[in-house]
C-alpha cells in the first residue's frame, strides 16, 4: 500500500501527508523553498522534480525509507470540516479549473441533471442560488461517501481522518498536526523543528491559493449554508474529523478548533 498522498523534501528534512483543501499548495511551496531557497514556478501540484511525491515512482523508496525509520519530521494539516466542504464546492463544483474546463469532465453536468445543482457560469458572472445548490451538492457528497454512488468519493470532500489514517495504518507516525486556521503558527513550528537547509519565516512567505479566482466567491456566512438537514449530513460524513481535530460542530461560524489535537488519540483511533 505504501504512503499515497505523501510528499517529502529532497533533503529528507520533513514528510507531509497531503490533505486536500487544507493549505496544501502553500505547504508544498514552503517545503520546496526550504530545500532550494526559491519557490516552484507554477502550481506545486504540477511539479515533477525538486520535491519527492509518492505518485512519482522514483520518490517512493526514499519516502518509505524515511517514514519507516522515522528519519524526518512528519506532519499534516487539518481544517474546519464546514469551511473545507464549502471550499470544495466553490472550487471543484462551481469553479472553472486551471485547464479552463469543469472538474472531472462530466461530473458537474451529472450533478445538474441528477441533483438539481446549479452553478452558474463565467458568462453570467456565476449568478446562482449558492445555498440551495450547495445543499444539493452535500447530498451528492454524502451519497458518494456512504453508498459509493453515483461515483467513488472524491479526495477533496472525503473525510480528513481517512486521508490521515492511511499513513498511520501503513506504518507512519505524525510528529505534528496543525490547523489551517492557525497556519503561520503551525507551519513555523514544523520549520523550527525540521533540519531544513534553508531557513524561512512563514510570515514572509506568500500564500499560494491555487483555487482562487477560478469561480464564484462565497456570498454568505458559513452558517447560512447549513440548515438542520445539512448539519446532519455533515455530522454523518465528518463526525470523526470534528471529534479528533476538535472543531465546533454546533457553531458553523466558529472556524477555530476548541483545543489542540491530541496526537496520541489520533494514532490510537486511526491506527486500528
Amino acid at each position: 500500500m505504501g504512503f499515497p498522498g505523501t510528499w517529502m523534501t529532497e533533503s529528507g528534512s520533513m514528510v507531509y501527508r497531503v490533505v486536500p483543501k487544507c493549505a496544501c499548495s502553500s505547504i508544498g511551496q514552503i517545503m520546496f523553498y526550504s530545500d532550494h531557497g526559491r519557490y516552484f514556478d507554477g502550481d506545486i501540484h504540477d511539479s515533477t522534480g525538486g520535491l519527492h511525491k509518492w505518485n512519482q515512482p522514483e520518490s517512493q523508496q526514499p519516502i518509505e525509507d524515511s517514514v519507516k525509520a522515522r528519519k524526518s519530521l512528519t506532519f499534516t494539516c487539518v481544517r474546519n470540516p464546514y469551511t473545507r466542504i464549502l471550499s470544495s464546492f466553490f472550487d471543484k463544483i462551481a469553479g472553472i479549473q486551471r485547464n479552463g474546463k469543469r472538474y472531472r469532465g462530466n461530473m458537474v453536468p451529472q450533478l445538474i441533471q441528477r441533483y438539481g445543482v446549479d452553478v452558474g457560469s463565467p458568462e453570467n458572472d456565476f449568478d446562482f442560488d449558492q445555498i440551495a445548490s450547495f445543499r444539493r451538492f452535500l447530498l451528492f457528497a454524502r451519497d458518494t461517501i456512504r453508498w459509493r454512488r453515483p461515483m467513488e468519493p472524491d479526495i477533496h470532500w472525503s473525510a480528513m481522518s481517512g486521508h490521515i489514517a492511511t499513513f498511520i495504518v501503513n506504518g507512519g507516525y505524525y510528529d505534528q498536526i496543525f490547523f489551517t486556521e492557525k497556519f503561520n503558527e503551525g507551519m513555523q513550528k514544523v520549520l523550527d523543528a525540521a533540519p531544513t537547509p534553508v531557513k524561512l519565516d512563514v510570515n514572509d512567505a506568500p500564500r499560494f491559493n491555487e483555487s482562487e479566482g477560478h469561480g464564484p466567491k462565497r456570498a454568505h456566512p458559513v452558517s447560512a449554508y447549513f440548515d438542520a438537514l445539512s448539519q446532519h449530513l455533515v455530522w454523518e460524513i465528518y463526525k470523526k474529523d470534528f471529534q479528533l481535530f476538535k472543531y465546533d460542530f454546533d457553531d458553523p461560524d466558529n472556524k477555530y478548533p476548541k483545543s489542540e489535537v491530541d496526537i496520541d488519540e489520533v494514532h490510537a483511533k486511526l491506527g486500528r
